[in-house]
């Protein structure tokens, strides 16, 4: 494993623990010649699934596209990033727990949209304009309705 901060290609395992949802390995490192410490993660291979996107094209199931989104819709909000990693871990995880090959960007969406909605609705709101296109400002009314509507029950 190469030391993402001096690149030299030999570094010792301090130490070995499964995740949280025990589908991967978290391993704390020690680069051997700059001695910095970083974390990396191993988890089995799996069958990469294809992501239909709304022009009927399909690309690879790319988690880290779909962190970049959720980071966007969470800028300045009081979201920790292991809260945002934890939600991403889990939208992949019922991505793959579905056992199926290909899934649509709006299910990934949805899903996405039912854990912000969850932590924090600002976030969800903003994921949720991108996601949905929303037009004017109407349509953004009309959501945080909804929203209000829900949260009075």
């Amino acid at each position: 494993m190469k030391c993402p901060f001096c690149g030299y290609a030999m570094s010792k395992v301090l130490n070995s623990r499964p995740t949280e949802d025990n589908k991967s390995i978290r391993r704390r490192r020690q680069c051997e010649k700059c001695e910095r410490r970083f974390t990396t993660y191993e988890k089995i291979e799996s069958m990469p699934i294809m992501v239909i996107k709304s022009n009927q094209t399909r690309e690879t199931f790319d988690r880290d596209k779909l962190l970049k989104g959720i980071l966007r819709s969470c800028n300045k909000r009081h979201i920790s990033l292991e809260q945002i990693e934890a939600m991403v871990s889990e939208i992949e995880n019922q991505i793959y727990a579905s056992e199926r090959k290909e899934i649509s960007s709006s299910e990934i969406g949805e899903i996405a949209m039912e854990y912000l909605k969850q932590v924090d609705e600002v976030s969800y709101i903003r994921f949720a304009s991108v996601y949905k296109k929303f037009r004017d400002i109407d349509e953004f009314i009309v959501e945080l309705e909804n929203i209000k509507k829900k949260k009075h029950k």
